[in-house]
């Protein structure tokens, strides 16, 4: 009987956080510019932040950063700092907050917010030079900034 109690207990705990509901953007929490919490409740993939991160109609990172250890992406940036050792310099939370908002962090960056959808100053609809028709959608979902986090924890000098 205690083992089925537990073993209850251990399925619905499982089956609740396979159905968390992703934090959406404006209810973020930032601390001096840092995400403790995890934005889907679930780890990133690493294989698809490093996708994320050189892919230019996604992330589009290379675009301002360098990263060595995509030698294959090629024309990376040289605006913004190079993300080689990036797992190093800032901790999960403080990558997170960067990738979400960097602007919290670091007052009058130019690096875009990837996980924002309200506040925008003048927003366009796509390449069209009109007005934005409605609700703007973040750059990038929860889970591609989770996977983008994971893969720059594991840039390490």
């Amino acid at each position: 009987m205690k083992i089925s109690i537990i073993a209850l207990a251990a399925s619905v705990g499982l089956s609740t956080s396979a159905y968390a509901a992703d934090v959406a953007p404006t209810a973020v929490s930032y601390t001096d510019g840092a995400v403790e919490m995890s934005l889907t409740g679930t780890a990133g993939d690493p294989a698809a932040g490093a996708k994320v991160l050189g892919s230019r109609s996604l992330g589009n990172c290379v675009a301002c950063h360098e990263v060595s250890a995509l030698p294959d992406i090629a024309f990376q940036g040289m605006i913004g700092p190079a993300l080689d050792g990036a797992g190093d310099r800032w901790s999960e939370a403080e990558l997170r907050g960067i990738v979400a908002n960097a602007k919290m962090m670091f007052e009058g960056t130019i690096m875009p917010s990837f996980y924002k959808d309200t506040g925008y100053i003048r927003p366009g609809n796509a390449y069209t030079g009109k007005a934005a028709d409605g609700a703007l959608d973040p750059l990038l979902s929860a889970q591609q900034i989770e996977d983008v986090v994971a893969y720059l924890a594991t840039l390490k000098d």
